[in-house]
Formats: C-alpha cells, structure tokens, sequence
C-alpha cells in the first residue's frame, strides 16, 4: 500500500532512506568523508521536516504494517517535478515495490499537473538507469561536482499520455 505520509513518519522514514541508499554507498566506495552530501549521510529529520512543512509531495509504501519504501516530489517550474530519493529497504527489493512506487510518482505528478519528470541518478549505477529507462526514462547528460566521489547523471520521463 502506499500513502502520503504524516508528519510523525518522518523518523521512519529517514531511516528508510539511509538504510536503502547505503548499499549505493557501499557498492560505489562512498561514505561520510568522500561523499557527506550523499542521500544515505545527509538525509536528516529536519530536511524531511522542511520539505514536508513546505508542501512537498512525500510518500511511503508498506508491506505487512512496516514501511518498506519511499519517495517525494519536488515541483519545480514549466510544469515540471523532480524525483527524489525513490527507495525500497534492501530485503524489500526485487518484490516489485520500487515499481509500484514509481508508477505512483507517475500518476501523482501528471495529478499536479506536471508533464516531465526530472530524475537525478549516481551514473555509475548502470543497473539502476537501466531500470528506469525500463520504465520510460531518457538519459539527458552528466555532471561531475567536486563535493561527490562520483558523476551525477540526469534522466527524464516525459508524463503526457
């Protein structure tokens, strides 16, 4: 099932995120000192707090009561929204959860409004492009930044039907 989330699953779902963007952290070579801007080390109750007060779209997916998964959409300009922090806990994975979460990004965003979906990627992690490009996504370009270990690759997923 998958839900909005409520201001008291913030907790909850900090740890999610952490926890699933650590085994990204531990296959690319990443951790605290090389990479402190990183999903799995920067990602803090007070970020989700800010985003959530802001209005943020946020939600989780649960299976048997336990939140297994999560993500959020920020809504940025020309009809457009970014993805963020799309996750499923690792003994969750491979249980089609990170699919029926992004199908239902997919359909809360075109619900906002939004016409393309802007998602930003490790580019290193060819199995997780491949993944969304499965599921519609086109890969748009890199960036390399000085403060990550690695280059940031950019998709895109255009929403009209």
């Amino acid at each position: 099932m998958i839900r909005a989330i409520v201001k008291n699953d913030i907790p909850v779902c900090v740890a999610v995120i952490r926890e699933s963007f650590r085994t990204v952290a531990d296959e690319f070579g990443f951790n605290e000192e090389n990479a402190p801007r990183f999903t799995a080390f920067a990602t803090t109750e007070e970020r989700l707090e800010w985003q959530f007060a802001e209005g943020r779209p946020m939600y989780v997916c649960e299976a048997d009561g336990q939140v297994v998964g999560y993500y959020s959409l920020h809504l940025q300009e020309n009809g457009e929204c970014e993805l963020n922090n799309l996750c499923v806990l690792p003994e969750h994975r491979h249980q089609r959860h990170g699919e029926a979460l992004l199908a239902h990004a997919v359909e809360q965003a075109r619900a906002l409004g939004c016409v393309r979906m802007n998602i930003g990627i490790v580019e290193e992690n060819q199995k997780l492009r491949k993944w969304y490009e499965r599921y519609g996504a086109e890969h748009i370009g890199t960036k390399k930044f000085d403060f990550f270990p690695f280059t940031c690759g950019y998709m895109k997923r255009e929403l009209k039907e």
